[in-house]
């Protein structure tokens, strides 16, 4: 039977129907194109500092915890993880409950212990330790009278070190509102690669009268040692936030196996005694800045006012390595295009540091009392160039970042020969100038802490150089379960049989074999 034949003009006309139909939809993409054009993801890295502008980020730690304590803090849950009495048991159930999680990750993951994202146990610490201080802070930070001996304001110095703060936040928030994914919680201790001490040490230490703090840190101690996870490993894979050289100070030795988060290495050894901090097992990480960021559009528009060729504001006499500080006053004071100033405290001596680094060129970075300083992270964050100072200086994130693209580093011995300094950076061309001030404006993410946490920002950074030390930490605890510290003979005598069983039992032995 022959096919039925489709008359040739019915076969033009529904040609040139799709034909117009096809047209008409060009042009109608075309139109929309036009109208809505995609954005350039290097516009977009330009004009905003953050990669999830989207989800505007609060970098204000004031203004972070008052909304953390009266939102999320009132559904925490009271109940805690301390240990009412510790028996051998339970630490040997604990490392053979961690072997078995261990094994399945050897099998089944191929990267193993290269592994991400990290699984972090954060400690469910009796309130006394976490939201009591936090909510004492809150309720008593507007005293800005309250001054150390020094002269330095103690509430501006704790959110300096707020950093015990920031990483808890961003660990214990809802994973809906997280953006990080190279950590993340796990409620099972077994599960853990590392295990937060959400202890605030800095706010206890400022805040508390120094028996009550001393208490504090001793209770805080106590309850972290007693854990299984802590016996299992002796702490070495627990991480502290020990971020002001004072916090934790009188009770620290008994915890230096583990992972300190720090602001330098502190190579004067004013703070931390032979032994206790190292690049390989701490963490160094930075300060809060004390200023406003200066984004991209802040530091193209102040370009033509920064007038000042070198600007500092700060303590002008410190302790230790920082008296470099006023060797440098005395070779700086009176020239041209230069500005020396003692800091004051308050918001008007944040203003005039802000204002000043806003209209330098270039801020100096000495040491202070330790060789780190938070004048650099506010120099970065304005769009100054730092200029440091500090011949023993540790960096955040230095496997990460280069510090060579955003800052000039000049050693003490230089910094203070007569008739040296100044010339040398009249001497920096002004293409590496603009260079180095577009850098600054790239980097300026890593060092803002934010809630929630960003990509590329100091927490995430926090994570991705923990990475680096997992493989180191295991080793470590693996070596100290096997090292036999005490030999001794078990004689168990069966009186009614006159058997003698005698074994033979080594204590601190891997009971993984």
């Amino acid at each position: 039977m022959r096919a039925k034949q489709i008359p040739s003009s019915l076969t033009r006309s529904k040609s040139q129907i799709l034909l117009l139909f096809f047209s008409l939809s060009l042009i109608l993409l075309s139109f929309l194109f036009f109208l809505f054009p995609p954005s350039d993801p290097a516009a977009s890295s330009t004009t905003h500092p953050y990669p999830h502008p989207l989800i505007p980020p609060q970098t204000s730690f004031v203004a972070s915890l008052e909304h953390f304590l009266t939102h999320k803090a009132l559904n925490h849950r009271s109940s805690d993880d301390t240990v009412r009495s510790l028996l051998q048991d339970d630490v040997r159930m604990f490392d053979d409950r961690k072997f078995a999680k261990e094994m399945d990750w050897v099998h089944g993951d191929p990267y193993y212990p290269l592994n991400f994202p990290i699984r972090v146990y954060v400690y469910q610490m009796p309130n006394k330790f976490t939201y009591n201080l936090l909510w004492l802070f809150r309720n008593t930070y507007r005293e800005t009278s309250n001054l150390t001996s020094n002269g330095s304001p103690v509430h501006r110095l704790i959110e300096q070190h707020s950093i015990d703060y920031w990483l808890w936040a961003d660990l214990i928030a809802p994973e809906s509102e997280r953006l990080l994914k190279n950590v993340v919680r796990v409620h099972r201790q077994e599960e853990a690669d590392l295990f937060y001490v959400p202890f605030f040490t800095t706010i206890s230490f400022f805040l508390l009268e120094t028996q009550q703090c001393k208490a504090l840190y001793r209770e805080a101690l106590k309850w972290v040692t007693d854990q299984p996870a802590w016996k299992r490993s002796e702490g070495r894979d627990h991480i502290f936030p020990i971020h002001h050289p004072w916090s934790f100070k009188s009770v620290r030795r008994y915890v230096k196996n583990s992972i300190w988060l720090l602001p330098d290495m502190d190579s004067t050894g004013n703070w931390y005694k032979p032994g206790q901090v190292s690049l390989e097992k701490d963490l160094i990480l930075p300060y809060v800045p004390n200023v406003d960021l200066c984004d991209a559009k802040c530091v193209s528009e102040s370009e033509s006012k920064r007038t000042i060729l070198l600007f500092f504001r700060g303590r002008l006499k410190r302790n230790a390595g920082g008296k470099i500080r006023s060797k440098l006053v005395t070779e700086l004071a009176g020239a041209k295009d230069v500005v020396i100033e003692e800091g004051t405290s308050g918001d008007q001596g944040k203003a005039a540091a802000q204002k000043g680094m806003r209209r330098s060129i270039f801020c100096l970075s000495p040491a202070g009392d330790t060789p780190s300083s938070a004048r650099l992270f506010d120099a970065i964050v304005s769009g100054c160039i730092p200029v440091i100072i500090s011949d023993e200086l540790e960096l955040p994130f230095e496997g990460i970042l280069d510090y060579r693209k955003i800052a000039i580093f000049v050693s003490s011995t230089d910094a203070v020969q007569p008739g040296w300094l100044l010339p040398f950076l009249k001497g920096i061309s002004s293409t590496q100038i603009r260079e180095m001030r577009r850098n600054l404006v790239e980097f300026s993410r890593h060092f803002m802490y934010s809630s929630p946490a960003q990509p590329l920002g100091p927490e995430d950074l926090v994570w991705r150089m923990m990475g680096g030390k997992l493989v180191n930490i295991k080793l470590h605890t693996r070596r100290s379960q096997r090292v036999v510290k005490e030999s001794r003979s078990v004689c168990t005598c069966d009186c009614r049989s006159g058997n003698n069983t005698t074994s033979s039992t080594l204590s601190g032995q891997s009971l993984s074999g």
